[in-house]
């Protein structure tokens, strides 16, 4: 069996284009072809997570890209965490760790291809969103979204520049460096990880050397241990780099490319975010631990980072589009190339694989650059048409959701301000300062963070919390009545499509980390990027004038996903947990007491 995890396939895009896309086409004549019921909320770790487990985000624990931690209110990832050394020795600068620090799955629940595992049937699970680190199992699996670069975020670029026009320094998703050039010559400091054997964990970097030419449109790159030329335009191959944390005798590996974007009459240079080295991972990056570095023995460096397409360099104006598309399309083919490897290996048992490139360029090319989607959406079709070609496989073919315009963007927290729910501790403190830096809690009932979710300042959960538990629900109630009435004040629209409580939409009871209330916005409307990390802008809503032009974090019944197989269905509205529960039908494998779902054949 085949599965193809298609990331943010739309199933109104596929109707309007079936001609252009003959494998998908004549998938769906030959087999079958169904909208895919999304989950609350439709965010990609929510839903990928519920296809792994066969649960509902009320069992995996896993409620949107970020939660909240109660006792500070600070965004945390939902996906992992990371525990540091509990037993430490101080030599000099150096704090050296005597106990071992560890990477934890915040995802609950055991997932298909350990429960295909524990039956004998193999399988190979290759970057499955939000399982980061890989679930434990001697299954070949690699990681997927929610694996950060080597710094521990999740895609830190860096562009250096001597341009007098570029006087930001710091935007979100990356850092902007001033260059200092002499005789045509400066200097790049590549930051690596944070080195926690230094009791100030003062980043390593690597310097590398740049001259440019001085008539020509082309610049020489001098690293320890290579040099190369690149003109104008061209990108690098993967430089690798060992970032020393003590001398002689530990370093951390990490890959990056560069790419030379202007000579003169100013230098501009994109460096990517470091990506962790498959073939000597800093991180946990798959099981078996040596099956990352079979695949760059085999394919050479590759992407490992969650969220390789360099959307942020995009919406910060650092690459221009046709740019943007050059760099997302490397991504692809490095996922293309690694696919056929894949495939080629591919005897029995179970392989998954899963596309990011349609979600990724969807967001910045939604439904205003239909001839670029439609070419990300042809190359796909063209990986489909190989899977088809498989002899005796039963192939199936699923996205997380689709998409919507993203026209208007809600700061939910200014709403909350505005009807009293929210108070600052000054009226002038409105702005993009994230965090709820200037919040007063002791005045302040509700907050919200991520990107559909709304929280109670609760007493006993909350550190200060002030709503008492027997106040609760009246308030969720009230703020619930008031979102639903909430008008765009531009065109009158209704700007909430539903609002959700997790303990009436979940079967699971894993509600930890559940917002009070799961926001359901109307097409076209969603939180803002100020929102989802604790500000309070001065107005409710605002057109969205970013380069990030199409979105899914709406009501679920708004944005479907699909389904197709070369065999028909049976279950005329299929879900999301009904995936595990099919695959390991097909394999006669029991799912655990606690799975949800259907076979839908």
């Amino acid at each position: 069996m085949i599965v193809l995890g298609i990331d943010g396939m739309d199933p109104v895009f596929l109707e309007r284009h079936w001609n252009s896309l003959p494998n998908l086409n004549r998938l769906r004549q030959r087999g079958d072809f169904r909208r895919l019921a999304t989950t609350i909320p439709p965010q990609s770790p929510v839903a990928w997570s519920t296809v792994s487990t066969g649960l509902d985000p009320g069992g995996h624990g896993i409620f949107d890209f970020i939660h909240r931690d109660p006792a500070t209110r600070l965004p945390i990832s939902s996906m992992a965490e990371v525990t540091a050394a509990s037993t430490t020795l101080h030599i000099g600068p150096y704090l050296l760790p005597l106990s071992s620090g560890r990477v934890e799955s915040l995802r609950a629940g055991r997932t298909f291809w350990q429960l295909l595992g524990d039956h004998g049937v193999p399988a190979t699970v290759i970057r499955m969103p939000a399982n980061f680190p890989p679930a434990e199992c001697e299954q070949e699996s690699l990681a997927g979204m929610g694996t950060p670069d080597l710094n521990g975020s999740f895609g830190t670029f860096t562009f250096f520049t001597n341009d007098p026009a570029e006087r930001r320094t710091q935007i979100s998703g990356g850092r902007i460096v001033r260059l200092h050039i002499e005789s045509g010559s400066t200097v790049l400091h590549i930051h690596g990880p944070p080195n926690t054997l230094r009791a100030d964990h003062a980043t390593r970097d690597i310097a590398v050397q740049v001259h440019a030419d001085p008539t020509a449109a082309a610049a020489r790159f001098d690293m320890p241990e290579q040099q190369f030329v690149l003109r104008q335009g061209e990108w690098s191959d993967w430089q690798r780099a060992d970032f020393r944390l003590i001398a002689g005798l530990k370093s951390v590996s990490g890959i990056f490319r560069i790419y030379l974007q202007q000579v003169h009459p100013y230098l501009r240079i994109y460096v990517s975010p470091v990506n962790v080295d498959p073939n000597d991972p800093a991180l946990p990056l798959s099981t078996p631990k040596r099956f990352s570095r079979t695949l760059a023995a085999e394919l050479g460096p590759f992407y490992t980072q969650g969220i390789a397409e360099e959307t942020s360099a995009f919406r910060a104006g650092i690459l221009s589009k046709p740019e943007f598309l050059v760099q997302s399309r490397k991504v692809l083919a490095d996922s293309l190339r690694m696919f056929r490897y894949q495939l080629n290996r591919f005897s029995s048992g179970l392989l998954f694989y899963y596309f990011s490139s349609i979600d990724q360029n969807s967001h910045m090319l939604w439904g205003k650059y239909e001839a670029d989607l439609l070419d990300i959406y042809r190359k796909v079709d063209g990986a489909v048409g190989e899977a088809m070609a498989q002899p005796n496989t039963e192939l199936l073919i699923l996205s997380d959701h689709g998409f919507a315009p993203f026209d208007r963007a809600v700061h939910l927290n200014t709403w909350l301000m505005q009807q009293g729910y929210l108070t600052l501790n000054n009226p002038s403190h409105m702005g993009d300062a994230e965090e709820f830096a200037h919040v007063n809690w002791e005045k302040t009932q509700a907050y919200a963070l991520g990107l559909n979710g709304i929280y109670l300042n609760l007493y006993g959960r909350e550190n200060g919390g002030v709503v008492s538990l027997a106040d609760k629900q009246d308030l969720l109630d009230e703020i619930s009545q008031k979102l639903l009435d909430f008008r765009d004040p531009v065109n009158g629209e209704h700007v909430i499509d539903k609002i959700y409580f997790a303990d009436k939409v979940y079967r699971g009871r894993n509600l930890k980390n559940a917002p009070d209330i799961i926001v359901g916005f109307r097409r076209g409307y969603r939180a803002s990027w100020q929102t989802a990390l604790g500000a309070v802008p001065a107005a409710a809503i605002e057109d969205n004038t970013q380069a990030w032009i199409g979105d899914h974090c709406m009501a679920a019944d708004e944005v479907p996903g699909v389904l197709l197989s070369n065999r028909k269905f049976q279950v005329g509205n299929p879900e999301m947990t009904d995936i595990a529960a099919t695959i390991l039908n097909e394999f006669g494998v029991p799912g655990t007491r606690e799975m949800l779902g259907r076979m839908v054949f």
